[in-house]
């Protein structure tokens, strides 16, 4: 075996993990290589730094002071919903009223008008289209249970 191989082992050395065989053929080779010696060392510091690290729970006022921006969040969002729904609706309105204007219109031509309604056909098509496409991605989402 290489000292990769042997390096491959320290922390299942170090973590108690390597069985008795494994474990008396790894101190053997630690005897007789001093790089791997070192770097076990240097293992077993680091291992000590973070054994002895330990998880600080937030204070209240920090998860207090979270939710209320999460509720901030929520509420603009829906705001912004509630504006983007509103503007779509007047402007596909409007739209409606300037079309049902020019197709009723007597004086305007014949393949203007067939344009215009094609136009307005072929944006309801991408329309659908990209609803679908949403909707299907929506459904196989799969971070979509993710928490952050």
């Amino acid at each position: 075996m290489t000292c990769n191989d042997w390096k491959d082992m320290m922390m299942g050395y170090l973590d108690n993990e390597l069985s008795d065989e494994q474990k008396q053929r790894f101190e053997e080779h630690i005897k007789g290589c001093s790089e791997c010696t070192k770097e076990l060392m240097e293992f077993k510091s680091l291992k000590a730094i973070t054994d002895d690290l330990t998880l600080a729970e937030p204070e209240d006022k920090l998860w207090q002071d979270y939710w209320s921006g999460i509720y901030n969040r929520i509420e603009l969002g829906a705001g912004w919903i509630i504006l983007s729904i509103a503007a779509v609706i007047l402007i596909i309105f409007c739209g409606f009223k300037v079309i049902e204007e020019i197709i009723e219109n007597p004086n305007v031509e014949f393949l203007f008008k067939l344009g215009l309604v094609l136009l307005v056909i072929g944006l309801a098509i991408l329309l659908v289209s990209v609803i679908r496409e949403r909707l299907y991605f929506w459904k196989k989402d799969r971070y979509k249970n993710v928490q952050r």
